[in-house]
């Protein structure tokens, strides 16, 4: 008793160091039929379109790409204007698509980059629009050097109902040469029943 007591604590004080609580940090190893995978993703610069080509390969999920119906200004630094003014708003902006058969999915990969610490504004839309209620979110992100941030805690947040799987982040420089890091990853998080 007195070791199980000793080993909170100290989970307590982990998990209080980085803002999480221990619930927030507790995540499962999902398993599924490919059929019933989804790897839905946004991408800016293609560093997250590449990184859900390569999950989507690993597991045979259905790719989706989270596109909204106005997209962000190809001049980069109009992109960061907007997209910071966006996400200080909390705007939701609208989604060209819908997923089709969204229930049959009882994973989902969610991958975003890393916008000033959490998610680009139409994953959060994605993940509003939708009931992940008993689903399992297993978040992805490619970044500058910020990694994972708040990506992962700003998700879970999004869908309190949702079980989650350990999240990976991917450097955007180097995605491309992290296929064999990326194929680890997704070994870790889903077992792919054939």
């Amino acid at each position: 008793m007195k070791n199980r007591t000793m080993a909170l604590a100290m989970a307590a004080s982990i998990f209080g160091a980085c803002g999480c609580s221990a619930a927030e940090q507790e995540t499962v190893k999902a398993a599924a039929e490919p059929g019933k995978i989804l790897v839905a993703y946004y991408s800016y610069s293609g560093n997250t379109r590449f990184a859900a080509e390569q999950i989507q390969k690993d597991t045979g999920g259905t790719l989706f790409e989270i596109k909204p119906v106005k997209p962000y200004p190809a001049d980069y630094n109009a992109c960061v204007e907007l997209a910071k003014r966006e996400i200080n708003a909390g705007v939701k902006p609208e989604l060209a698509e819908k997923v089709k058969e969204f229930d049959k999915y009882d994973v989902i990969f969610v991958g975003t980059p890393n916008w000033w610490s959490t998610m680009a504004p139409p994953v959060l839309t994605f993940l509003s629009s939708y009931d992940f209620s008993g689903k399992t979110i297993i978040p992805f992100v490619t970044h500058g050097g910020g990694g994972m941030a708040r990506c992962e805690s700003d998700m879970r947040k999004a869908c309190p109902k949702a079980v989650f799987g350990k999240g990976g982040a991917f450097s955007g420089r180097s995605i491309k040469e992290a296929g064999t890091a990326l194929a680890r990853w997704v070994d870790e998080v889903v077992t792919v029943k054939k």
